[in-house]
């Protein structure tokens, strides 16, 4: 080390005097390297390096104001550096220009971002929130850029002619685990198909994730949770459901079978629970109108079945639970699939409550708005009993008995 960088060293230097260095160091990095200063909360060590570099008297002030020129020039007589910037570069190393560089990484991201050409990928990147998840998932430019690549070679596949997911995989991205939950490539494409559907369903679940996936016909897990239903007219794979037995239908037969429903101009009415379709069976048989379950939250096999049956011209009607989760699960079923309520009012409740108070139970749980009918969610809030659906199953059967709608 020569003469002068000890003195250097010496004078400003050193564990002691690296904040006072990090905070000069911070004034050249946001381009700042110029003008009068003043630096407040100085330390002892830092006041009397500072005024010993500007040939001051000591004092007990916790500020000091100077020029940075006048620092520049008592640096360079001194023959210890050329100015202040290069003091600091001879003892902590070169300084980044930050405005400098993140207008580079900025330009260098923008460059990823004009590599979606793939009309979905490129709307979802547009957003600020999209390219954000781009750069969280690859942190790096160069990850980043394959993993756009990755991504539009699997949205240029979509829909698929319902193929599993593993597959799909195997053959886009050479590995089958690589679409798998979690992974880059497939949080960036489930993200970018939950925009493309914006304001239809932003849950976050397993079954939400695998009904977007059903949605673009990439089968997961395809055998779980098959829809119920009781005499749907038409066909899936050329065999015909019916015959007053109640049936299921998986989301592989709904996705591969290319399933003709006869359906248009006709009610289709819908439930929420398993037992109401073993009950019109029972009561009603072949001569039941069509019922379709959703068991609950309806699943990728349920939404794809309405799905279908609202695209055939289906006019469906629901009816669930009166209870809040039931409210909830209306809103889904209404909203998404374009369904009318079935004896599902307020007037439907306050008879319920007439006719079957002792089969009410105290209602529970967070309100849910029914969104068809606000004023079914202000008598709920009043009377506070919930009915479970099997228990206005007598009022429900003349709707389905075929016999007496004709």
């Amino acid at each position: 080390m020569s003469g002068a960088d000890a003195r250097l060293q010496r004078l400003l230097g050193g564990a002691a005097l690296a904040a006072l260095r990090k905070r000069l160091r911070g004034r050249y990095e946001r381009g700042r390297g110029d003008g009068v200063i003043t630096l407040g909360n100085l330390d002892a060590a830092e006041r009397d390096a500072l005024a010993g570099l500007l040939g001051r008297r000591q004092g007990d002030a916790g500020s000091l104001r100077f020029d940075i020129a006048e620092l520049d020039a008592r640096l360079l007589h001194a023959g210890l550096a050329d100015s202040l910037r290069h003091a600091l570069e001879l003892l902590d190393g070169p300084l980044v220009d930050l405005a400098a560089a993140r207008s580079e990484t900025a330009i260098q991201w923008e460059g990823v971002r004009a590599l979606a050409t793939d009309a979905r990928l490129a709307a979802f990147l547009a957003d600020g929130r999209g390219l954000g998840l781009l750069k969280r998932l690859a942190v790096r430019q160069p990850v980043a850029v394959q993993l756009v690549a990755q991504v539009q070679n699997v949205l240029a596949r979509l829909p698929a002619p319902a193929v599993t997911r593993s597959h799909l995989a195997a053959q886009l991205l050479g590995d089958a685990h690589g679409l798998d939950a979690g992974s880059p490539v497939a949080t960036l494409l489930l993200a970018v198909l939950r925009y493309e559907r914006a304001g239809k369903d932003d849950v976050e679940g397993e079954e939400t994730v695998r009904e977007l996936w059903a949605a673009a016909g990439v089968l997961v897990n395809e055998l779980a949770r098959p829809a119920l239903f009781l005499n749907l007219p038409g066909s899936v794979g050329g065999l015909a459901p019916g015959g007053g037995e109640p049936g299921y239908l998986s989301l592989r037969a709904l996705l591969r079978s290319s399933p003709v429903w006869a359906v248009a101009g006709r009610d289709v009415y819908v439930c929420e629970n398993p037992n109401l379709v073993a009950i019109a069976a029972d009561a009603l048989g072949p001569h039941c109108a069509p019922l379709v379950c959703t068991d609950g939250m309806p699943a990728a096999a349920q939404r794809a079945l309405l799905s279908q049956l609202a695209k055939a011209g289906a006019r469906l009607r629901y009816h669930g639970d009166v209870d809040w989760p039931g409210i909830a699960i209306a809103n889904t079923v209404i909203e998404m699939f374009g369904a009318a309520p079935w004896r599902f009012g307020v007037a439907d409740y306050l008879a319920a409550l007439d006719n079957n108070r002792d089969a009410t139970r105290p209602l529970t749980g967070s309100e849910v708005a029914a969104r068809w009918e606000g004023a079914l969610t202000e008598a709920m809030q009043v009377h506070g009993r919930a009915i479970d659906e099997e228990a206005l199953a007598a009022s429900l059967m003349p709707d389905l008995d075929m016999r007496l709608n004709a």
